[in-house]
């Protein structure tokens, strides 16, 4: 009678999306048999199908293995099979001719910590040692500009002590069962012990739905609605005032131009009745304790930088500010060395920094302004670098991709992505595919074939989180540690970032900055504050957090070069911009173009733009739809089902259309990310520019964000025309899904 296998269980941190929720990991011989739920009753429920899906994803039948080379042009998706060591030699080489003929700017990297949760900066670590700051990431779109915009105001990222609160205001965001989940958790929590919730949402959304009260604003416009609850706040005399007077430099400016926005004016932007902003306004700033947490909505607009202060702002002054149910300035865990620590900044030169492309136009979230904080920083922190959720010294991705495309203002020739399928994930879609075509040097880092890899020169494959011992910190975000535990080995060939860029390092001649040989000795080297080794935190923890210690403020002071929260920015004020939040009117509909369109919807099924080729998730969402209201789809004689072409002046996407009562009139939702790996060797890219929304939204300056350079996701012009046919190639899933 054969043996029973014993089944063998792990803690893992999952990263198939940003939250990173604790899962186990069940393993027998050797094979990844299943991700289930955590065994601490606190974070059980926090586990969606994302993560149950892991094993298919992991074990997938087309998921890299080998090393690849290009063997034709470039996008012909054509391969040999060569071996890791030799792949490695060939792009320090051919690295090394794009940095002596054109300086080390001249290569430009795109990274996901959401995806990948394990660089440990080592990224930022090489690039600092090479001599480049040209640093680009998806967060730069997403909570990694909040980070760097917060610490403008107060000096670091708040994180919202939901579980607490007793007054929850989501702007736009929807944390769902399947989505954000331990948000949505949370959320529930909060509601059974009394707390009210708040949703400012275009939609119906899932929230909005059960929420007690429900702004349906325009989309676009959060800062408007922010200046119109603090009109009230600050009127009706709601705000802490002994804070206001002992830590807040520029009341009376601020004041002067909140009453630029009347709630007459407020309702005549947003669209929202004033006596609801104003009772809206009146339950935030007198709840108990309130919390507004972060939103990738607000991140993503042409006021984004006032919005996200406007936010800030709205936190300080009520109390809220680094209390119970408000929001948390974490500061870097004592027991944990940070990744603003391991990017090693002090390596590169003042020279080099001033280089970043973008700074000079779009400084907030560059060297160019989040160095004016250094000595802040250092003061109140400790060290002078916070780069929190790997989001506060980045260059800025349009300049980026021009200067990729343009040579202006200097070439950049090189270009590494690792766990980011960057064609489809910043704007101007066209553009950033122009920009990779004219590389010296492409190399993608990935677990599966995507559009972005198919035009790479050298594609290596990558580890997965169950492959791999990790201590997650949440970026310095929040204060607690994580245990993720490497449940089967690696497939032979597959690389985790850490050693990418170490043995990259090596090769270029500056491996002394990277003396670690592997993941855990270097684990070992973050947890020396600690007084433990990896081993013994991994024999003693799932978890390890301090307990809070609130209004910190009054010890240390706010980490601003006045000490305070500064609702007049000294740092965009030395800048150059305005030191006030302002609002800033998008760009209009017009008969051509009279809908708004807003981009970047998640689908409970997916992660930004993967999963496409896991069929137990695929099923839940065979094809992409566009979200419209049934009056507009009456007026364009479309029907739920139908195909429609959605249109702007940069580029147009195709898609099912789903009517939706809950869809605001004249608002179109597009969800985020959709190519078709299906379609691989028949359509260019695997129709990657059929329904990607990253072709509709335009990036030049008039559609950006002064401050960031972020674009205006949220609420742009486009129309949309009903489709006599569905696009040429769609299979029978995508057409009956």
């Amino acid at each position: 009678m054969a043996e029973a296998i014993a089944t063998e269980h792990k803690y893992s941190v999952c990263t198939i999306c940003d939250i990173g929720c604790q899962l186990r990991t069940e393993v027998k011989d050797g094979k990844l048999e299943r991700v289930i739920a955590h065994d601490h009753p606190q974070l059980a429920k926090n586990v969606c199908y994302k993560g149950i899906a892991a094993p298919h994803i992991h074990n997938h039948a087309e998921r890299l293995t080998v090393p690849l080379k290009r063997v034709g042009a470039r996008g012909e998706d054509k391969w040999e099979e060569i071996s890791y060591e030799q792949a490695m030699d060939e792009i320090a080489e051919r690295l090394q001719k794009v940095v002596d003929e054109h300086g080390p700017e001249a290569l430009a990297v795109s990274t996901s910590g959401w995806n990948t949760q394990t660089t440990h900066s080592m990224d930022r670590r090489f690039m600092n040692a090479l001599g480049t700051p040209n640093y680009i990431s998806g967060v730069s779109l997403c909570a990694g500009n909040t980070a760097a915009v917060n610490k403008l105001t107060y000096g670091w990222f708040v994180g919202a002590d939901i579980m607490n609160s007793k007054c929850i205001v989501l702007f736009g965001h929807n944390p769902r069962k399947h989505s954000w989940t331990p948000i949505f958790n949370a959320i529930n929590v909060a509601r059974q012990n009394g707390a009210k919730v708040i949703v400012l949402d275009p939609r119906v959304s899932d929230q909005a739905e059960t929420a007690d009260l429900h702004l349906r604003l325009r989309a676009g416009t959060d800062a408007a609605m922010c200046f119109g609850w603090l009109k009230v706040i600050i009127d009706e005399k709601l705000y802490d005032e002994e804070f206001v007077k002992n830590w807040t430099v520029g009341f009376e400016e601020f004041c002067e131009r909140v009453n630029e926005y009347p709630l007459e004016r407020v309702a005549e932007i947003t669209g929202v009745d004033a006596e609801l902003i104003a009772e809206a306004a009146r339950a935030y700033a007198t709840a108990e304790s309130a919390c507004i947490p972060w939103t990738p909505i607000t991140d993503m607009q042409i006021s984004s930088t006032s919005a996200i202060r406007l936010h800030s702002i709205l936190r300080a002054l009520t109390g809220n500010l680094d209390v119970a149910g408000g929001e948390l300035l974490g500061g870097f865990n004592p027991n944990y060395v940070p990744e603003s620590k391991l990017g090693y900044h002090e390596l590169l030169s003042e020279e080099q920094r001033a280089k970043q492309l973008g700074s000079d136009l779009h400084p907030a979230y560059t060297y160019r302004a989040q160095d004016m904080l250094g000595d802040a920083t250092e003061k109140v922190w400790g060290y002078r670098y916070a780069d929190i959720v790997m989001g506060c010294y980045m260059a800025n991705p349009s300049a980026t991709f021009r200067a990729m495309e343009t040579g202006d203002p200097y070439k950049v020739k090189a270009f590494i992505t690792l766990g980011n399928n960057t064609l489809l994930s910043y704007p101007n879609q066209h553009q950033i595919y122009r920009g990779l075509m004219n590389q010296d040097l492409i190399v993608a880092h990935e677990i599966f074939m995507t559009p972005t890899a198919m035009l790479a020169d050298y594609v290596l494959p990558g580890d997965v989180f169950s492959e791999r011992n990790h201590v997650a910190d949440s970026w310095s975000w929040r204060s607690g540690l994580t245990l993720s535990q490497k449940a089967v080995e690696p497939p032979e060939n597959c690389t985790g970032t850490f050693q990418f860029w170490r043995d990259l390092a090596h090769r270029m001649g500056f491996g002394n900055h990277f003396p670690w040989d592997t993941v855990e000795e270097l684990l070992d080297y973050r947890l020396e504050p600690s007084g433990q080794t990896f081993e013994e935190f991994q024999a003693n923890n799932f978890m390890y957090s301090e307990p809070p210690e609130y209004k910190k403020y009054e010890k240390i002071g706010f980490a601003t070069p006045s000490g305070k929260v500064e609702l007049k920015s000294s740092i965009l004020d030395e800048l150059g911009f305005d030191p006030l939040p302002y609002y800033r009117e998008g760009p209009a509909v017009s008969a051509e173009y009279p809908y708004y369109v807003f981009t970047g919807v998640r689908e409970d099924a997916f992660f930004q733009t993967g999963q496409r080729q896991v069929e137990v998730l695929r099923k839940r969402s065979p094809s992409p739809k566009l979200f419209m209201h049934p009056t507009d789809a009456a007026r364009e004689g479309i029907a739920d089902g139908d195909w429609a072409s959605l249109e702007t002046e940069t580029g147009q996407v195709k898609a099912k259309v789903s009517v939706q009562e809950s869809m605001k009139e004249g608002h179109i939702r597009v969800p985020h990310g959709w190519w078709y790996p299906e379609l691989r060797g028949s359509q260019l890219l695997a129709g990657a520019f059929v329904s990607s929304d990253a072709v509709l939204c335009p990036d030049a300056p008039e559609f950006l964000d002064h401050e960031q350079g972020i674009p205006h996701f949220k609420g742009f012009p486009g129309r949309v025309v009903k489709m006599i046919e569905p696009p040429a190639g769609m299979s029978e899933q995508v057409l009956n899904g």
